[in-house]
């Protein structure tokens, strides 16, 4: 339910980006009959998990733009991430890096866009009560089949998901407490968003997710405090680089929503403690 309001707190698509996706469904055959205007709606894709690689990715002996790609400037939704297979899983590490799907073929090299916002969903062992066990309902699961279960998310893969988030049974209570709307939500994108916008100029990028080298340093000041904080997490987490840098640009985006123009010790706090389902995060 929470993956499939991200489309609506995020920002209509703006001209460049309709065109892109109007393209890419009127090459895939999904754009309907009869339509004539643009998709300005960001696209919300939720493949089953008996997909294949090549539906997932795109192909065919005249390539075809796969889920990656249809879900270009939107969501990719991958529900119970676990009962994909180990291979459909994989190919989407070089997607994710490179914003980009390659498909090599004998006569030519085909290039499909693929700059997408993964969100994917699991439990926490086969039965889905492990962690969670109530007089009525207990966790059945060994544990080498909770490893096994775990194991589907290779270690690179994991390393590319920037925010993993234990989600616990809420209480009944919590239902009759006041929350935010998506309409308020989404309020708070759209104003860090420009403030994402208003960085162009230094960054040459306009989103944080973009940022790279030189453009990213000159995005993230960081306070002594904060500094002193990534440095010691670096070090005794034992991070790769990839996530030292993906931790910089969530703590960036976090600022962005406090609206702080530094990233304080807290942000980087924060962006850390996202990260707490990586294998190297777990025993703390």
């Amino acid at each position: 339910m929470l993956a499939k309001r991200l489309p609506g707190i995020l920002p209509m698509l703006n001209e460049q980006e309709a065109l892109a996706v109007t393209q890419i469904y009127s090459a895939a055959g999904k754009l309907g009959t009869g339509s004539i205007s643009l998709i300005r709606r960001r696209p919300f894709r939720c493949p089953h998990h008996t997909i294949s690689a090549g539906g997932l990715i795109g192909g065919g002996s005249v390539p075809k733009p796969g889920e990656v790609t249809l879900a270009h400037e939107g969501v990719l939704f991958l529900d119970e991430m676990p009962e994909f297979s180990r291979q459909v899983l994989e190919v989407l590490r070089q997607p994710l890096e490179d914003r980009e799907v390659t498909i090599a073929r004998a006569r030519a090299v085909f290039r499909f866009p693929a700059h997408f916002m993964l969100a994917c969903s699991m439990n926490p062992c086969p039965c889905g009560y492990f962690g969670h066990e109530t007089d009525q309902w207990r966790c059945a699961c060994t544990p080498a089949r909770i490893a096994s279960y775990k194991a589907k998310i290779s270690g690179p893969l994991l390393d590319r998901i920037d925010l993993q988030v234990d989600v616990p049974r809420p209480p009944l209570t919590a239902q009759d407490q006041p929350g935010m709307d998506s309409a308020a939500m989404r309020s708070r994108v759209m104003a860090a968003m420009e403030r994402q916008r208003a960085r162009m100029t230094v960054t040459g990028v306009p989103w944080n997710s973009d940022l790279t080298g030189k453009g990213l340093r000159a995005a993230c000041s960081l306070r002594p405090d904060a500094a002193l904080l990534l440095e010691t997490a670096f070090i005794s987490l034992g991070l790769s680089m990839r996530a030292h840098e993906r931790i910089l640009k969530l703590a960036r985006t976090i600022a962005d929503l406090d609206e702080f123009a530094e990233i304080r010790a807290e942000h980087i706090a924060e962006a850390i403690q996202y990260r707490s389902s990586d294998r190297k995060l777990e025993p703390l």
